[in-house]
């Protein structure tokens, strides 16, 4: 089975490289001030230099303005734009245009009802990351470490791409793909020690076990 990794919220490249060296095909920058894997603009500029070809740049955003997505495209150098708000199906077509990248909607699931989010941006979005909805009243829209019921994705097929994401650790990862059929996983906080503190070697197992 061809399964493919993204690493997310990266802030050192001995993580980056840990992430490729391991078979990673995404990396992760995080562009959201609250949480604790913001990376500076100028810092993930740096940072994207060290992805290895082949491995795609994802820029994680949050309700962003124009401003801020034209502060962050001008000056690093990315292969895909990840929205994890609310925005929109509009603002998804709007920022596809406007930038020329790829772009990834994140949609939070924790019941049936949740599912329909992923029917309408299947429509208009390039990817869809299926993450935990995030718990009344959190400061973040993911990377809380939450997992779904993963029965909810059995038998469900879009025609978009589409990755798993929330709660997932190296211990958990191969029966969640086993679970889901899912093709992509994204991990942030599953192979931390602390918020926002990657461990290279967590990253490896992650990589190991989803790969496997």
């Amino acid at each position: 089975m061809d399964i493919a990794v993204k690493i997310c919220g990266l802030r050192e490249p001995a993580h980056v490289a840990a992430a490729a060296e391991a078979g990673a095909r995404y990396v992760g920058f995080v562009f959201f001030a609250r949480s604790p894997r913001h990376l500076a603009i100028a810092d993930a500029a740096a940072l994207a230099l060290t992805v290895p070809t082949g491995v795609a740049k994802v820029a994680l955003t949050v309700n962003a303005t124009n401003a801020e997505l034209d502060a962050i495209t001008g000056a690093v150098p990315l292969d895909m734009l990840q929205l994890h708000g609310s925005e929109s199906a509009e603002r998804v077509v709007e920022v596809r245009a406007r930038y020329g990248l790829p772009v990834m909607k994140a949609v939070g699931v924790a019941e049936p009802g949740d599912l329909a989010a992923l029917d309408l941006y299947q429509n208009v979005a390039d990817q869809i990351l299926v993450d935990a909805k995030p718990p009344k009243g959190a400061a973040l829209p993911g990377g809380n470490g939450l997992a779904f019921d993963w029965r909810l994705m059995l038998g469900r097929v879009w025609r978009r791409p589409w990755m798993l994401a929330g709660g997932l650790t190296p211990e958990t990862v191969a029966l969640a793909i086993r679970s889901t059929n899912a093709r992509q996983v994204d991990v942030s906080s599953g192979v931390e020690t602390a918020p926002g503190v990657k461990d290279e070697g967590l990253i490896r197992a992650f990589c190991k076990a989803a790969l496997a």
